[in-house]
């Protein structure tokens, strides 16, 4: 999640917004339960788009690229709140409450969770927090908080249990194919190793061998040549596309794009 106010650091975040923002997330590190308590929220990734509204709960698995849409609906702000459920903290739960998973969880990445009254209850028990930051919250109460989350969430759905406590490393995917669908997510060559499940020696040389050249010169060329598409084919503007693409100012793309073209993003689009 992009600039959330933390109200318990690093576990309790409480995301507010009067105007639609549209993020490009990038990496989740970290599993998170999401409650939408008011305007509408939309994630996207390269294989599913998820919206929820008004009272509904999402489950987001970590090691995820992702994009965000955050919109107000007519008459209600935009507002969220954040469980951040943090890797080291589910293994102590996982030892504490002697949970073991015998195999690898394959399941969907991100789980939209069924409405029931201990969640409710709990995202209620919450709002003061919300209310008052300016209280100061020790870390251990916070962690409390999450703990009573996850056993809420064991208790509704059984089946999370190899969603939350599977703790192995991705396992090496398909390089060429995961990179063709997630170019445009402007993130550092360390993520896309860790994501493909290697290490960054080992996705540097297999990069090679598939693609022919370096990480950085791939993305660079991919994103351009996409850019270069949208223009001039989908009558795209410039300042229209280069976020979605991966860069991170309209002068840094615009400078790309003419080193590599000849001519200014402007100009293509109108030729």
């Amino acid at each position: 999640m992009i600039n959330p106010t933390e109200i318990i650091p690093g576990v309790l975040f409480y995301s507010y917004l009067s105007a639609m923002r549209k993020e490009k997330v990038g990496f989740f590190e970290f599993s998170a339960l999401v409650l939408q308590v008011s305007g509408q929220f939309t994630m996207e990734t390269a294989s599913e788009r998820i919206s929820m509204g008004r009272g509904q709960m999402l489950l987001i698995r970590k090691n995820q690229l992702g994009e965000l849409t955050k919109m107000p609906l007519e008459g209600e702000e935009y507002q969220t709140i954040v469980i951040c459920l943090d890797e080291d903290m589910l293994r102590k739960f996982a030892l504490e409450e002697q949970i073991e998973i015998g195999q690898k969880y394959t399941g969907p990445s991100n789980i939209l969770i069924p409405e029931n009254d201990f969640l409710r209850g709990f995202f209620q028990s919450v709002m003061p927090y919300i209310r008052h930051p300016e209280e100061k919250i020790t870390h251990a109460l916070g962690l409390l908080k999450v703990k009573e989350a996850i056993q809420l969430l064991l208790h509704a759905m059984p089946e999370l249990k190899e969603f939350l406590f599977d703790f192995s490393e991705p396992h090496k995917i398909d390089l060429e194919k995961f990179m063709l669908s997630n170019f445009h997510f402007n993130v550092p060559i360390e993520k896309f190793a860790q994501l493909t499940g290697r290490s960054l020696a080992g996705f540097k040389r297999d990069f090679q061998k598939v693609f022919g050249m370096a990480p950085r010169q791939w993305l660079q060329d991919r994103r351009l040549a996409e850019a270069r598409h949208l223009i001039e084919h989908k009558h795209k503007k410039p300042s229209a596309i280069y976020l979605d693409l991966g860069f991170e100012s309209l002068s840094h793309f615009s400078h790309s794009f003419k080193k590599k073209f000849g001519k200014a993003p402007s100009e293509s689009l109108h030729s």
